[in-house]
């Protein structure tokens, strides 16, 4: 384990219309009342799976999920998955092929699945994990400590203590980003690619190419970075999200300027280990939970073990529709959020009532 200079890393206003007169009465009245309440929020509750439940380790350090299946990469129980939803599971140690039964990270797509490991390189089965073939320093990679794995078609990006490995055939040959070609620092803790632009995380910023790996931007502290150590990394469209030790920074801009969200904008801890987007919804893995934006970072709800979770201690977070996965430091948490129902408040009598009212009165 690498001791990092700032903590050890466990391994990385709106427009209002004006209500219709008819209705102004009823609005009167429901203040009169106290109808006028906050509007009900989705809840979320959570399951926690440990090695009770058969996961391999109960320190989780990365997650990912697809349809049914849940993978998870535990801290010296190798890889666990589950394709049912976490009723049971199946560990993948040294013992089945992996190169090393400490994984950092894990990504799968259709029956292939990717797993980061510590010192035994990276291991990628086609199989759903029946075999396994492990790439080393000796098949090219920079490093046999990987820590993030991202892939995409044939294209896999194995993030390394020794740069930024990358294969356009399925891991035949390798293709390592350093300093020397305009990485921020050959310490790489996370990475994400979409189309051309790839997306490194690591100790020295944001490493950003739009080209394949031809040149890199770096984006630190300088250009408005929350801190220079980033450890994860995700991006949708024009938007960049990148997890740092000085809080969530986030850019609409292709890095152009950023936007730091830290515990004084509602943050659970400004250490973010992880972070995953979908459409306004943010998810960020923080050392005070999971904390959880639906509004582009407006307003966050903190997930603790409180509200459930394993433990506050979260290293890496991933979301599919109403369902959130938390690679946490006791065990891995699963939550479902609820659909919100209508409640008193404003919105809730506009749900109820006023579309109506409003109807009859044009009538």
């Amino acid at each position: 384990m690498r001791t990092r200079k700032t903590m050890q890393h466990p391994l990385h206003g709106s427009s209002v219309r004006r209500a219709p007169f008819a209705v102004m009465p009823l609005l009167a009245a429901a203040a009169c009342t106290g109808l006028l309440a906050p509007a009900a929020t989705a809840s979320v509750t959570w399951t926690n799976y440990t090695t009770a439940n058969g996961l391999g380790n109960n320190r989780v350090l990365g997650v990912y999920a697809s349809g049914s299946t849940i993978y998870a990469a535990t801290n010296g129980g190798g890889l666990s998955v589950s394709t049912n939803n976490g009723t049971s599971w199946t560990n993948y140690t040294t013992s089945n092929g992996l190169g090393n039964n400490v994984v950092y990270g894990v990504y799968a797509s259709g029956s292939t699945i990717y797993a980061a490991t510590n010192g035994g390189g990276l291991s990628v089965s086609s199989n759903n994990g029946t075999s396994w073939t492990n790439y080393t320093t000796s098949s090219g990679l920079g490093s046999n400590v990987v820590r993030g794995v991202y892939a995409s078609g044939s294209t896999i990006y194995a993030a390394t203590d020794g740069g930024l490995s990358v294969s356009s055939n399925n891991g035949t040959s390798w293709t390592n980003y350093t300093t020397t070609n305009g990485l921020g620092n050959n310490i790489v803790y996370g990475v994400y690619a979409s189309g051309s632009t790839i997306y490194a995380a690591n100790d020295g910023g944001l490493s950003v190419s739009s080209n394949n790996g031809t040149s890199w931007t770096n984006y630190t502290t300088t250009n408005g970075l929350g801190n220079n150590v980033v450890y994860g990394v995700y991006a949708s469209g024009s938007t960049i999200y990148a997890a740092t030790l000085g809080g969530l920074s986030v850019s609409s801009n292709n890095g152009t300027s950023w936007t730091n969200y830290t515990t004084s904008s509602g943050l659970g801890s400004n250490y973010v280990y992880g972070v995953y987007a979908s459409g306004s919804t943010i998810y960020a893995a923080t050392l005070g939970g999971v904390s959880v934006s639906t509004n582009n970072g407006t307003s966050w709800t903190n997930y603790t073990t409180s509200s459930g979770l394993g433990s506050n201690y979260v290293y890496g977070v991933y979301a599919s529709g109403s369902t959130i996965y938390a690679a946490t430091d006791g065990g891995l948490s699963v939550g479902v959020t609820a659909a919100a129902v209508p409640g008193t408040g404003v919105a809730g009598l506009a749900a109820i009532g006023l579309a109506g009212i409003t109807r009859r009165r044009r009538r």
